[in-house]
């Protein structure tokens, strides 16, 4: 009687929280797919990769490499992040700059307009170095096109950016750095029409579509080929020689990029 004053208490759930067991006892199964992937191996690295690949699950709620290696397969975004993550994109302006001059060189005995191809650009310096030292050398900008290439999206998105600190321009004199960028304080930001001078896009030689830039009469490969073993180094040499319009001529490789 008079229930209907003081009504029943309903027990409330208590939640129920699942524990996730975290399992990185294995990172070779990432190494491996890594390898498949992009070429890049880890052999002599492999407590850097376990480092870097275990604090990417822990900041992604990812709980072990198997459970990583299954959500990258249906994730394409989270799949480019772990590729950004693995990569390293280090580089200056005017690197190993007797090769730039060498490709100046053959470039002005050229009589046509000649495709270039940097593959990998990272965040853009070698690209642009060879750029200005095409302009510095009288080559007019209609006689030269670049294009940048690289599996990191973050290297690339800098790239487009061009804005560099002191570090990069370090091997740049005073009047260079002067003529092609804008300085704000520690910043450095190369100015539009040599930004407009290259083209940039995310690509890994060992897909398919990388042919789809077409050929190009000279081909910088410099500092990739060592991160791979012996057999991907003869595999991605064979991939940028079928990029050549003319195959008697030389691909320029880092001098680390030993065979």
């Amino acid at each position: 009687m008079l229930s209907w004053l003081f009504p029943k208490k309903t027990q409330t759930e208590t939640p129920v929280y699942q524990e996730h067991k975290e399992d990185f006892s294995d990172v070779t199964i990432v190494a491996e797919y890594f390898k498949e992937l992009t070429g890049v191996t880890f052999d002599k690295q492999i407590s850097i990769l376990n480092s870097k690949a275990k604090s990417f699950c822990q900041n992604n709620n990812i709980y072990s490499y198997k459970e990583l290696l299954n959500k990258i397969s249906q994730d394409k975004v989270l799949k480019q992040e772990l590729i950004n993550r693995l990569t390293t994109n280090e580089t200056f302006f005017y690197r190993e700059f007797n090769q730039i001059a060498e490709l100046v060189s053959l470039i002005k005995q050229e009589s046509h307009p000649v495709r270039i191809l940097c593959a990998p650009c990272a965040t853009g310096e070698e690209s642009y170095s060879i750029a200005i030292a095409l302009l510095e050398s009288g080559v007019a900008s209609n006689k030269f096109k670049i294009i940048g290439i690289d599996i990191n999206s973050d290297a690339i998105d800098r790239a487009k950016k061009a804005n560099y600190r002191e570090r990069n321009v370090r091997n740049l004199s005073e009047e260079l750095q002067q003529r092609y960028f804008i300085q704000e304080g520690e910043s450095f930001q190369l100015k539009s029409d040599i930004k407009q001078l290259v083209e940039f896009h995310i690509f890994n030689i060992f897909e398919e579509r990388f042919k789809s830039l077409e050929k190009f009469d000279y081909i910088f490969s410099r500092n990739m080929l060592i991160y791979f073993d012996a057999d991907t180094k003869q595999k991605a040499v064979e991939v940028l020689r079928s990029m050549q319009k003319d195959q008697s001529k030389k691909i320029f490789f880092g001098h680390a990029d030993l065979f």
